[in-house]
């Protein structure tokens, strides 16, 4: 079994994309990508678009010979979009790759309950545009893979919605991709250990939002406490890594677990051995650092400017 990370936060982009290679199979997990579009008033700097389009080509070159592909829930930043931002991956980008190609892809797919209007709308684009009924795969299994039953978007009862989990056997080595739990939930933990993990790939909570309680903080540490001794490697990521504080949570969760258990606990970035590029935490500093010229978006949508500038900095970004 082979990993890679694709897109996700401590890479500079929103998301938790990822490819899992068997020996007969390989596995596109939400391939999809996005930058957080206003942060504190400021559009994503043209040095975080750049790392976007990496990232996106990246996910279309993954694709051109994946077996299968996982959508864990239809969020823009898990999905590709009929109607994207010049940020985020275009479905009609998607659906041409899967055209060309002389054996189909099989999509597996959160199912349509508890879905708000929107989301059940995207639904129906996706199957329209992608030429494909993008069937229920909830609680369905498939030699090596088995989806779960809709665990929370975060907390319980919330209006965050649901979210489908993917685990992966192969071997002695079983993979779980747990998109947008937050840890937030209690009844998610036990679910993933019984699915007798080795690696674990999750969001961790959101610690940039002022109305995260501090109850809901220590919830979530209890829980990735849990996950953690439950499984050799735990890799949190997307809303934990928005933000400098979720950083050092990351850390701190690190040293415990490792001088308890020795199992390990990373982010996507320091589990591809890469320095940790928290673009959407940064924001600001980019902007006073890499001035943006007035205009620089309406003309980036419109092809009439590129990265290209830009790009050469993100060595000197990695080491902030």
């Amino acid at each position: 079994m082979r990993i890679k990370i694709l897109g996700t936060e401590s890479l500079g982009v929103r998301g938790l994309s990822c490819v899992v290679e068997l020996k007969a199979r390989k596995i596109a997990i939400d391939p999809g990508v996005a930058l957080g579009y206003n942060r504190h008033g400021l559009l994503p700097h043209p040095l975080q678009v750049a790392v976007g389009e990496s990232v996106r080509h990246k996910i279309l070159t993954e694709l051109e010979d994946a077996t299968d592909v996982v959508f864990s829930h239809l969020h823009g930043d898990h999905v590709p979009l009929v109607d994207a931002n010049p940020f985020q991956m275009p479905a009609q980008k998607v659906a041409a790759l899967c055209q060309a190609r002389p054996q189909k892809i099989r999509f597996w797919v959160k199912g349509p309950r508890g879905l708000s209007r929107n989301m059940l709308n995207r639904l129906q684009s996706l199957r329209i545009a992608l030429d494909n009924d993008l069937p229920n795969a909830e609680g369905q299994n498939d030699g090596p893979l088995s989806f779960s039953l809709p665990v929370p978007h975060g907390e319980r009862d919330k209006r965050g919605g649901t979210v489908m989990m993917t685990r992966i056997e192969e071997g002695n080595e079983v993979f779980v991709h747990a998109s947008d739990i937050q840890l937030l939930d209690e009844e998610t933990v036990p679910r993933i250990l019984n699915w007798q993990p080795t690696i674990v790939l999750a969001s961790g909570p959101p610690l940039y939002l002022p109305h995260l309680s501090q109850r809901q903080r220590e919830n979530a540490w209890r829980n990735a406490v849990r996950l953690a001794q439950g499984v050799d490697t735990l890799i949190l990521d997307h809303h934990l890594m928005r933000s400098k504080a979720g950083s050092r949570w990351l850390d701190k969760l690190s040293v415990l677990v490792s001088s308890t258990t020795g199992h390990e606990v990373v982010c996507a970035a320091d589990f591809l051995g890469r320095h940790r590029t928290l673009l959407e935490a940064w924001r600001q500093r980019l902007y006073a650092e890499m001035p943006v010229p007035r205009g620089w978006h309406d003309a980036y949508a419109r092809g009439e400017v590129d990265t290209k500038p830009y790009r050469d900095w993100l060595g000197r970004v990695e080491r902030w």
